[in-house]
This record gives C-alpha cells, structure tokens and sequence, in this order.
C-alpha cells in the first residue's frame, strides 16, 4: 500500500491540495474585497466614532479630575489659611488671657495687701487703744496704790487732789525713765 501512494504521488495528475485554484482565488479575492468595503465604509466609521466618544468621555473625565484636582488644591489652600488664622487668634486668645489672668491675679494680690494692711491697721489701732485704756486704769490703780502707800509712809493724808496728781506723775515718771535705761542697757549689750 505504501507502494501505491508513492506511485499516485509521482503521476503528478492529482491537484496539490495546498495550492488553491484558480478561481477559488479570484472568488476569496472578490469576497474580501466586499468584506473590506463593508467593514471600511460600515463598521469602521462606527468604531471610530465609538471610540472618539470613549476618548472625549476620558478625556472630559481627566479634565473634571484635573479641575476637581485643582479645585481641590485651592480648597486646600483656603482651609490651611483659616486654619493658620484660627491658629494664630488662638494663640493671641491664649496670650490675651494669660495676660488677663496675671492682671487679675496682681488685682487680687493688691487687694489682699490692702485688706491685709485695713486689718493690721484696725488691729494696730485697737491694740493701741486698748493699750491706752489700760495705762490709764493702771495710773488710776497705781496712783491710788501710790497714795495710799506714800500716806503710810510720810505719815500724811494726800487728800489734796492736785498734789496727789503731782505726786503720781512724778513716780510714774520715774518708772518710765527707769524702763527706758532698761531697754537702752539691754540694746547696748
């Protein structure tokens, strides 16, 4: 069998199956040619135009992103201002009230002092009178112990008003200029 496919082979009548006919050929050439007409004038143009949409819608869409983008960046631009006004008023506020509270601080401070001082003044002058009430109820004690004393010495009653007064005042005088050595001796040491 291998035989009579060589031979069938080496006649050389059949056709190549590889190599079309001649007017399979021409008929191929003449369906292409209408098929590439068709696609040219039909479906290209609509391709084309389908595709020239599709590149306006994208590049409409990068330039409202490119807008958007810029818009964005202006946005930007805007709220970093206020934000850094907002930022400098609130220092300003900050500094404003430290500097008020300090103020208010130095007004209670004042006020306190001066308070301070109303009292010890008040007290000073309460002291002072107490004080001077009790010197004149210790002289009227003392000059009556004084009387009754100097009475017992001398021998004598010191009934006369203005010598018993002399008499007081010049002791307590005494006293007083005694006291005073005292302290002077006790500064001096």
């Amino acid at each position: 069998m291998l035989h009579a496919l060589v031979l069938t082979a080496a006649e050389g009548d059949a056709p190549n199956p590889l190599i079309p006919a001649d007017y399979d050929i021409i008929w191929s050439l003449v369906c292409f040619v209408i098929i590439l007409w068709v696609f040219w004038k039909l479906v290209l143009p609509k391709v084309t135009t389908m595709l020239d949409e599709r590149t306006e819608v994208i590049e409409g869409g990068i330039k409202r992103a490119e807008n958007a983008q810029a818009e964005a960046a202006v946005q930007l631009e805007k709220y970093n201002a206020l934000l850094k006004e907002a930022r400098s008023e609130a220092g300003k506020i900050r500094e404003q009230a430290r500097i008020d509270g300090t103020k208010i601080l130095n007004e209670l401070k004042e006020s306190a002092s001066a308070e301070a001082a109303r009292i010890t003044a008040n007290a000073a002058a309460q002291i002072e009178a107490e004080r001077q009430s009790a010197l004149v109820s210790l002289r009227a004690e003392v000059g009556s112990l004084a009387l009754d004393l100097a009475a017992g010495v001398i021998g004598q009653s010191l009934s006369d008003d203005e010598k018993a007064a002399r008499l007081v005042d010049s002791f307590i005088a005494d006293l007083e200029a005694a006291d005073a050595s005292a302290v002077q001796n006790e500064a001096s040491k």
